[in-house]
């Protein structure tokens, strides 16, 4: 299964995996469309600095996801190539998965989960890792 993994002594915490992120989760799918977009649309992944080393971290997409087990929508679920997605139209906002998360990567957006899918529509791969403008994301 790939996983987006971050390099930490490249990562200058710019937060382009953010916006990339979140313009690549809107409606109109450009920064300029994005900005205007009610609501504003929201980054899947977290640029985040413990003591003096800075981090760019999202879904781990664990073999044993507790998201899964605890949701009991079933709207996490586990995809083919090995990812845990979710189906937002089965989410009933109970947040359960973002209690049992270990990683904090699940947040909350009105009555959605929101976590990072890999982009999973997107066939170049994760726009998060496209965007790192020192390459510490990548995909493996």
């Amino acid at each position: 299964m790939k996983k987006v993994y971050c390099n930490v002594t490249k990562c200058l915490g710019c937060r382009s995996c953010e916006i990339a992120c979140a313009v690549e989760h809107s409606k109109g799918k450009t920064l300029f469309t994005a900005i205007s977009e009610t609501p504003l649309p929201v980054h899947r992944r977290k640029v985040q600095a413990v003591e003096e080393i800075i981090i760019s971290d999202a879904c781990h997409h664990c073999e044993d996801a507790p998201c899964i087990t605890a949701c009991m929508s079933g709207s996490m679920f586990k995809a083919e190539d090995g990812s845990t997605q979710h189906n937002e139209d089965k989410c009933v906002g109970c947040w359960m998965c973002v209690m049992v998360c270990p990683f904090g990567a699940i947040s909350r957006r009105k009555n959605l989960a929101i976590k990072c899918d890999l982009c999973k529509d997107r066939t170049e791969g994760p726009v998060c890792v496209v965007s790192c403008p020192t390459k510490s994301l990548t995909v493996k």
